[in-house]
């Protein structure tokens, strides 16, 4: 036998032992529906999921830039989510991964798991027991998307549709899925939380947001959950630019921040502080006409951030001008 295969053989087994090793647990139903995928031009991975459970995200949604997304629930067990990474991080694929996993469950009719490798590969598992309606659909080299406890047995090809269908990025077609499985009724008990997270398609060394996570948002519990996560996707866009204007402002490049700015100001017009940064990085480009509106707009909703004004010359965020700084302030 050759060593590589050898190594192969006892990795599966050490997999196999350890949730061989782990009595099953009586578990009430956690997750609903969710779908992992794979972007065929960008190469990022994601899990998005939303459930009748208070904060599904944790325990549900796994991935890894470079390795792949995994979506564990019904019966949940969260070990599908470290053990199945721990798999494809050591380049065996999403099925066979999958497969060893399920092989030594002994609770494998009452769980519902699917995976998704950094090179397309999908599996996918719908025990015999999940709580009807109940089931998966796959695409290879794309997505899977699953659903349990679902008010009709519609659900999960509605999402496989909206997924193939939506256009933009991976964060919003993963969404467009999670939204095609609410207006096709949803899980039969209702909906509490909901998550969503992509990583990028090769780790750059950064596990953390900004590095090889590109989205990782939670809703915990709220009444309505997808709108809420749609909002903070909204949010996190705005905030991306915000950063993105900072490293401009760090370089002193300020069209650079002013774009970035402008750009967090249309996804966020009612957030004061991306206003009020929009409003300085104009002036420090000398465009100060444009940003004494944008002032004025912030000071009325926060009298305070008139103050903050007078300390930015000292970090070279504003010049130092005080008939520049008097007249910003007087939009009070």
């Amino acid at each position: 036998m050759k060593r590589g295969t050898l190594i192969l053989l006892l990795a599966t087994l050490a997999a196999t032992t350890a949730l061989a090793q782990t009595p099953p647990q009586p578990r009430r139903p956690v997750a609903t529906y969710s779908i992992v995928a794979r972007d065929a031009a960008t190469g990022e991975m994601g899990v998005a999921v939303q459930s009748h459970w208070f904060s599904v995200g944790p325990i549900v949604a796994w991935a890894e830039a470079g390795v792949g997304a995994i979506a564990t629930q019904s019966f949940v067990d969260p070990a599908y989510g470290e053990k199945g990474l721990a798999g494809m991080r050591r380049g065996r694929s999403a099925p066979d991964v999958l497969k060893a996993l399920v092989a030594a469950d002994a609770g494998r009719d009452v769980r519902q798991v699917a995976m998704i490798d950094a090179r397309g590969n999908v599996g996918a598992h719908t025990g015999a027991k999940c709580i009807a309606a109940a089931g998966h659909t796959s695409r290879g080299g794309q997505f899977s998307v699953q659903a349990n406890l679902m008010e009709h047995d519609t659900v999960w090809p509605a999402m496989a549709r909206a997924f193939e269908s939506a256009k933009g990025d991976l964060t919003e077609r993963l969404l467009a899925a999670l939204e095609a499985a609410e207006r096709e009724g949803g899980d039969i008990r209702g909906r509490q939380s909901a998550a969503i997270v992509v990583v990028k398609a090769k780790s750059t060394g950064k596990p953390w947001p900004g590095g090889d996570v590109v989205v990782d948002l939670r809703v915990e519990d709220h009444p309505a959950p997808l709108e809420e996560l749609r909002r903070l996707v909204r949010v996190h866009r705005a905030y991306v630019h915000m950063n993105n204007g900072d490293l401009c402002a760090e370089k002193k490049d300020w069209p650079c921040a002013a774009r970035e700015y402008g750009a967090a100001e249309k996804l966020m017009p009612e957030q004061a502080e991306v206003t009020f940064w929009h409003a300085v990085t104009l002036v420090t480009a000398g465009r100060v006409e444009e940003a004494l509106p944008l002032f004025r707009r912030v000071f009325a909703r926060e009298p305070k951030w008139a103050e903050l004004v007078g300390r930015l010359p000292a970090s070279d965020l504003l010049p130092n001008d005080p008939a520049l700084i008097a007249r910003i302030r007087a939009q009070k």
